[in-house]
């Protein structure tokens, strides 16, 4: 079946596409923005990508594929009812491609990413050669994809419009809840009501306490804990920890004293704050860009007190706007308003990334470490890379 994916360039839809040509199915795909590195990756496997502007469907188009993101207005959307094309949701599309596999399923609100990763890893070194599907890239991965022609699958399952019920999972890891989408009692909730009925093993974290600072070596805990549930033997899996190369925007180093971080939301900012400052005692200066106008909003008081707690005297926050993905959404609220609640001296609004890199190269020998964070803008990474050849010796 032909398939065309509108929004393909996202982290979770290029990861479907990646998967069902993989698995032998034809996909286009759709998006604002052809000139990502995801696109390109994309287009290296033979996936044709148009504008999101409908020219992508003609009737020979079998199923479109959205995300929640995507709104009815949709030119694609449009042209899909022209033809009488079906649409489907990706985490329908998602279970389908994985339906002849075992699912071992990643769920909750921080780490799955990198959980999914692990689990991959160790199941490869033990021999089970999984197919996974991940939420971000991983090295040595098809981007975000790992072909495998075992019993298995481990794919990351997001929670945050609840399309984790298109999933019938045979094994399930949740690695935590919290208040991020919805309250962490409605989390709780949803994770409880998806694992109840699975026929395998169930690894859940949840009430189990670590530093924010010791995330990771929880998400090894639960992979091998995982791995061993699955059959593998615990000396083998530990051991193919040790070999595991990590995921990328994860605390990813560039250089000697840059980092990028796709954290997004108070859990993951404060994790990966107290993480740094942890091993850069001379200070930290931050970039960080929130991901959207409605999660803004949202979490404004909770973000504010997580930076009036992490953001040390010797620190600075370097505050973007919004990134504005296009759309409907109500604009009337941006990063000057949550700047207005931290103090003064430990945050700097800019206006878009150059200026935060002009910024930093006037400030540099102030601060030990930098770091760009926050989910969507492609375009963070890229910074992260140029702060690290600004540092480096010319």
């Amino acid at each position: 079946m032909k398939r065309h994916l509108i929004g393909i360039g996202g982290v979770g839809m290029s990861a479907l596409a990646t998967a069902l040509v993989r698995l032998g199915d034809e996909v286009t795909g759709a998006d604002r923005n052809l000139d990502t590195p995801n696109i390109r990756f994309l287009e290296s496997l033979g996936i044709r990508c148009f504008p999101d502007d409908g020219s992508g469907i003609d009737s020979s188009t079998g199923e479109v594929v959205v995300s929640t993101a995507i709104e009815d207005a949709n030119p694609g959307l449009a042209r899909a009812r022209k033809f009488g094309i079906p649409v489907t949701h990706r985490a329908k599309a998602l279970a389908s491609a994985l339906a002849p596999y075992k699912l071992v399923a990643v769920v909750g609100t921080c780490g799955k990413s990198t959980v999914t990763a692990m689990l991959g890893h160790v199941l490869s070194k033990c021999g089970l050669d999984p197919m996974c599907v991940n939420g971000a890239n991983v090295p040595g991965w098809q981007g975000a994809v790992r072909f495998g022609k075992g019993e298995y699958a481990v794919a990351e399952v997001d929670e945050s419009d609840k399309s984790l019920v298109a999933f019938s999972p045979y094994a399930a890891i949740v690695t935590n809840a919290s208040a991020d989408h919805y309250s962490k009692e409605e989390m709780d909730e949803v994770f409880d009501a998806f694992v109840k009925d699975c026929p395998g093993p169930v690894v859940d974290a949840r009430g189990e306490t670590y530093r924010p600072q010791d995330f990771n070596r929880q998400n090894a805990s639960l992979a091998v804990r995982m791995a061993v549930a699955l059959g593998c033997d615990r000396a083998e899996a530990e051991k193919a920890m040790e070999s595991f190369g990590g995921v990328e925007r994860r605390l990813q180093k560039y250089g000697e004293c840059v980092y990028d971080d796709y954290a997004h939301n108070p859990e993951k900012l404060r994790a990966m704050w107290l993480t740094l400052a942890e091993r850069h005692p001379g200070g930290l200066c931050v970039v960080w860009r929130p991901h959207g106008y409605a999660p803004l909003r949202k979490m404004m008081d909770d973000l504010a007190a997580m930076f009036a707690e992490v953001i040390r005297p010797q620190d600075k926050l370097l505050l973007l706007p919004v990134y504005d993905a296009g759309g409907t959404t109500d604009r009337s609220i941006n990063s000057d308003a949550l700047a207005a609640k931290i103090d003064p001296s430990r945050v700097e609004l800019v206006g878009d990334l150059d200026a935060a890199f002009g910024w930093i190269a006037v400030h540099c020998g102030n601060y030990a470490a930098f770091a760009t964070a926050g989910a969507r803008d492609p375009a963070l990474p890229q910074l992260a890379k140029r702060i690290a050849r600004g540092m480096s010796p010319q």
